[in-house]
Parts: C-alpha cells; structure tokens; sequence
C-alpha cells in the first residue's frame, strides 16, 4: 500500500519501517486504522499541549494491532500481548535500547487496559485515545470536522468496523480470559456499530 502523506506522518526511517512492516501483514482496514489511531491521538495531544514521545507512539500504534493478523496470533497470549512482542522484537532490529523496547511493547499492551492517565504514561494514554476515537467514536465530537473529514479521505475505514469486531469476537471465543473477550462482553459490537465515522 502506499504510504498517504498527512501532517502526522513521521520522516523518519523508523517510522518509513514501521508503515512498510504493518503494510506487509495487516489489510488496507487495519493498517488504515492504525495510521487513524496515531493521527487522532496526535492531534489530542497537539490541542491539550501534551508532550510525548512521537516516534514511540507512532510505533506502537502502526503495530498495536499486529497480533491480530495470522502470521502472529498466538493460542495463548491475547491479541495486544502478542502484539507487543511483534514490536519489541521489531525496535530490538532498529538498534533500540531495552528500555524503549520495553517502552514499546509496555504501550501496545495498555491500550487493552484501564485508562492510563496522560501524566503517568503520556503514549499510553494517547494511543487509548487514538483507537477508541478510531474503533468506537469516543471522544470524535472533541476534533475539529475539517481534521476527521481529511483524516478519513487519506486513510478510507474500507469495512474496519465489521472486520475489527469479528476479530475481536474470533479472540473473545478462543481466549474467554482475554481484555477482547471482556471488551466483546461488555458491549463492544453496539459500540462499534454505533460509531459516527460510519455513518
């Protein structure tokens, strides 16, 4: 897929490797999501004057949702673990130091989590923001129309609300112990279908 140029894409070789990593395994609505998913939290973050760090949260969103696809779903681990394994493994290649490693697989596994406060862990809070906005609309009211309308014409959802949800219900029936089997229990299906990026 080509890589769409928008003011929240980064240029950087590491953030180039991520696009063309995530574009080599997840389809045009997953990887569109995850692009979306980085674009509405940095915009979040530009508007609350929140500092962060862009290449890890740019990382951690292009490959938050890799555990998803077959080549690395795991009959164990939840989706977002294993997830954050594909992206720790991914930076150790970019010559990351452990820590920031850790960083980012620590990132892709709180997004499945209770809220993280943005004073505490500022990516992790971003990234929840980014794919809630993205998968369910919260919080979608709070961007400008003119950002959300560019946003959907460079990265078009393509189906994401169906496709994400029968995901998500395919890892609820084979992990019941798992944040997805919670999320899909808790209502997940009516919050997806309620979402105004899709209507």
């Amino acid at each position: 897929m080509t890589r769409i140029r928008t003011p929240y894409d980064l240029d950087s070789d590491t953030a180039r490797s991520a696009f063309e990593t995530a574009s080599e395994y997840a389809d045009a609505a997953l990887l569109n999501h995850s692009v979306r998913s980085y674009a509405f939290a940095a915009e979040y973050a530009r508007e609350r004057e929140i500092a962060y760090d862009a290449e890890l949260l740019y990382v951690s969103a292009l490959l938050h949702d890799l555990g998803l696809t077959a080549p690395f779903d795991s009959h164990t681990l939840p989706f977002e673990e294993a997830g954050g394994h594909v992206a720790r493994v991914f930076t150790a290649g970019l010559g990351w130091a452990p820590a920031r490693r850790a960083r980012a697989q620590e990132v892709i596994v709180l997004h499945m989590r209770d809220d993280v406060d943005a004073a505490e862990d500022a990516e992790s809070h971003l990234l929840q923001v980014g794919t809630s906005a993205d998968v369910s609309g919260l919080r979608v009211e709070e961007f400008a129309p003119s950002f959300t309308a560019g946003l959907l014409a460079a990265y078009p959802r393509s189906g994401f609300g169906a496709a994400f949800l029968a995901l998500v219900e395919d890892q609820a029936a084979r992990k019941p112990a798992c944040a997805a089997a919670a999320y899909v229990a808790g209502g997940a299906a009516a919050r997806i279908g309620a979402n105004p990026l899709d209507h």
